[in-house]
Order: structure tokens, then C-alpha cells, then sequence
């Protein structure tokens, strides 16, 4: 089963996959982000910092997560272990339709369109949605944010997101953000080790906390 963790920045996926290595160390599962889970991810990190080309920049995190698929995803679910990734491929969808926006004819279009054919779609998808303003306030200052952590950029991705998970109901549980990490944390373990349990098959559907 491959679960992904998406947000905006500041929404507090990266503490969630923190806390579920604890909460579900009895499934073994293996734990990998994007990117950085290869030296591929070395790379588009470094594109970010020098604030490289925005399609230089895609085209790194397509390589990135090809790499990943095929050095990581690929061989775990081929042995029936559980991967859950800190971001994969709708962070590109979200973020890079965004930045490429007046760059590419159809941005997203043309990203989705690098993927088909040899990506894997992940089985659950758990959503962190918060207020943009809440989620700036848990980043750097101003100064030394990263270029896509603006504001009017995030409330792009975010609506990117909403519109992925209304599209795919089956996949994406929306996480209220704005709760407890604790209680985010335990509400997606919970429903992880439910999917596993009962044999969970795409299209599936799961209510988020209250």
C-alpha cells in the first residue's frame, strides 16, 4: 500500500510522518520523503536555494521522483511493505503548475502528461488543510523563505489541492490542519491500519477528524 502526505507548507505533514514512524512502527513500513530520498532530491533541493529556472526546477523533481519510484517505491511494494512518502507526485501537480504558470502552455497538463505511463498512483492520499495565514505563521520569516512560500502562491496550491481531492474523493482524506498534531496524527494511523485491516480498495472513501 503507498500512502501520501500533502499540504501547503506550514501545514504540518512533516511532523505528521515524524509521528506516524512511532505510532506505526508495527507495520515496519518504510518511511521516505521527495524529494531528497535519493541524490536526485540532493539536486532539486539546490535547484530551489539557487532559485534556478522553474522548468529546469520541474523537470528535476520529475527525474527526482523517478528515481525514488525506482529505488524505493517500486522494490517495497513489490515485497508488500507499506510505503508512506512525505510528499510525491501531487506536490508537483500543485506547486509546479503554479510557478510555471506563463512559462509552459498548460502547466499542469504538460506535468501530468511527463507522468502518465510510469508513475504509481498512491492508494490513500491524506490532505493537511489550513488557512494560508495560519500556515505562515509557522514558516521562517519573510526573508528567508524558500520562493514558492508566499502567500498568494500557497493559496494557489492549496486550491490546486481542494481541487484534486474533489476530483478524487476515493483517494484524498482532508485533514483538518488545525488541530492537535496529536490528534491528526492518531485520526491518520487509525485510518491506515483500517485500510490495511479490511483490504483496502481504490475508490474507498473516509471522513476526516472533526
Amino acid at each position: 500500500m503507498l500512502v501520501t502526505l500533502e499540504g501547503i507548507d506550514g501545514s504540518g505533514k512533516s511532523t505528521l510522518h515524524t509521528a506516524l514512524k512511532i505510532l506505526l512502527a508495527d507495520l515496519d513500513p518504510i518511511f521516505t520523503r521527495e524529494p531528497g530520498a535519493t541524490w536526485v532530491g540532493d539536486s532539486v533541493r539546490r535547484a530551489i536555494a539557487e532559485q534556478i529556472d522553474p522548468v529546469t526546477e520541474a523537470t528535476l523533481f520529475v527525474a527526482d521522483h523517478a528515481a525514488h519510484l525506482a529505488t524505493v517505491v517500486r522494490p517495497a511494494l513489490k515485497e508488500g511493505v507499506l510505503v508512506i512518502s512525505d510528499r510525491y507526485s501531487d506536490s508537483r501537480y500543485a506547486y509546479q503548475s503554479v510557478t510555471l504558470q506563463g512559462i509552459v502552455p498548460e502547466p499542469e497538463k504538460w506535468l501530468r502528461a511527463m507522468h502518465n505511463g510510469w508513475t504509481i498512483i498512491p492508494d490513500r492520499t491524506f490532505l493537511c488543510v489550513l488557512p494560508v495565514d495560519d500556515a505562515l505563521t509557522r514558516l521562517k520569516p519573510d526573508a528567508q523563505r524558500e520562493h514558492f512560500e508566499k502567500r498568494e502562491i500557497l493559496e494557489k496550491v492549496q486550491n490546486n489541492y481542494l481541487a484534486y481531492a474533489k476530483a478524487e474523493p476515493g483517494r484524498f482524506v482532508i485533514v483538518d490542519a488545525m488541530l492537535s498534531p496529536e490528534i491528526v496524527a492518531k485520526f491518520v494511523a487509525d485510518a491506515i491500519q483500517q485500510d490495511l485491516k479490511t483490504g483496502k480498495k481504490r475508490g474507498d472513501k473516509k471522513r476526516s477528524p472533526e
